[in-house]
């Protein structure tokens, strides 16, 4: 008796692990063949920037489904690090007020020179010639610029509330 209930779970075992297998095998009359159903995989490019002097970074990204597989890869432009390399060239040709007139289209570095009483160069003009010339000429002004946004507030007509509300 102990030796059929043996033989039979030995059956039973075996018979399951054909029916497991069945599903990724064919057989025929001439052989085996077993079907790989692995998903393909979306392998993300490397974007490779060698050169620190390059005002640039990379990313990059994949994604996998079953079915489609996706992968990209971009560069940005860092524009703050470009104007502080052409700066620093120019600055080295000795091209002084060129080097700082580069730095002021950054509307950060506009007020800071205006808050110091060294107002950012203007046409050629410079000190309270470049002073006058950007009063008068607000439009050319970095967009962004704090002190010139809390300026046109200050001299912008106030409206009459009397005649909104209707007393």
């Amino acid at each position: 008796m102990f030796n059929r209930t043996i033989v039979a779970v030995a059956l039973i075992m075996t018979l399951v692990t054909t029916a497991a297998n069945a599903a990724d095998t064919i057989t025929s009359t001439t052989g085996t063949t077993v079907i790989d159903k692995t998903p393909p995989t979306a392998s993300a490019p490397s974007i490779v920037v060698n050169n620190n002097d390059v005002c640039k970074s990379a990313y990059s990204a994949g994604v996998q489904t079953q079915i489609l597989g996706i992968a990209s890869g971009v560069t940005v432009t860092d524009e703050n690090c470009e104007r502080l390399k052409l700066s620093r060239s120019l600055y080295a040709m000795g091209m002084k007020v060129a080097a700082v007139s580069t730095l002021c289209q950054d509307a950060r570095v506009f007020d800071a020179m205006l808050m110091a009483g060294t107002p950012c160069p203007y046409k050629g003009k410079i000190g309270t010639d470049a002073l006058a010339a950007w009063n008068e000429n607000p439009n050319d002004v970095p967009s962004g610029s704090q002190l010139i946004e809390s300026k046109k507030k200050l001299t912008e007509p106030k409206q009459n509330n009397d005649y909104q509300t209707g007393r």
